[in-house]
């Protein structure tokens, strides 16, 4: 089996033009790897996932939440530092909740607002159950602690696919984990076309933007 990654995810929201200067504004993301396109289906609640951009430094991610907030996103959880590093949250104006995080707790050089990953962290029911189905997709385990968390290889791209109980994802996010409707996301990728066990949707990959 062919080994998958994801190639880009395509947002939906109310205002697709708004959500594109946001997004340029906030994280200087101009419709590569994340895009937006018109949505209206009902969508209430966590969405049930995250989006969570990998910077090298504090300083770093301090810079990108401030010009989030600057392009209109809610705080969820002021940057601070943790066990893992130092990290914040926030809720885009679409309704898309990032997370903005570093593994370093100290700044080691002038802010370059690089944006070195971004980990999409799947909440869902059952995580074993789910690792397996995405395996049987084409995408190789990296690593798994039990029914907790799972991650796959990235081989080499800018997104890593991960797994993480809904509510574990939620309280960690700062949110409610009550929601429904659609989760106003599509993930692009090798893989092909597919709905997995919490109803995430997954298309081919269309050709590429000039």
């Amino acid at each position: 089996m062919t080994m998958a990654n994801i190639e880009y995810i395509t947002l939906g929201a109310a205002d697709p033009a708004a959500a594109e200067r946001f997004y340029k504004d906030a994280f200087g993301l101009e419709g590569g790897q994340v895009r937006v396109q018109l949505s209206e289906e009902p969508s209430s609640g966590f969405r049930g996932y995250t989006l969570s951009i990998g910077a090298s430094q504090p300083a770093d991610v301090d810079s990108l939440l401030g010009t989030a907030v600057d392009a209109g996103a809610e705080v969820l959880k002021p940057a601070a530092k943790s066990f893992w590093g130092y990290g914040g949250v926030v809720r885009a104006p679409d309704g898309a909740v990032w997370k903005v995080a570093s593994s370093s707790k100290k700044d080691t050089g002038p802010v370059s607002r690089r944006v070195d990953d971004i980990v999409l962290l799947l909440g869902v029911a059952d995580v074993a159950a789910s690792k397996r189905f995405y395996a049987g997709q084409g995408f190789p385990v990296a690593r798994s602690f039990g029914r907790t968390y799972a991650e796959f290889d990235a081989e080499g791209g800018v997104f890593t696919l991960a797994l993480y109980r809904r509510r574990a994802l939620a309280k960690d996010l700062g949110v409610d984990a009550d929601g429904g409707g659609s989760h106003r996301i599509t993930v692009h990728s090798g893989a092909g076309a597919f709905t997995d066990p919490d109803g995430f949707v997954w298309q081919g990959a269309a050709a590429p933007r000039p």
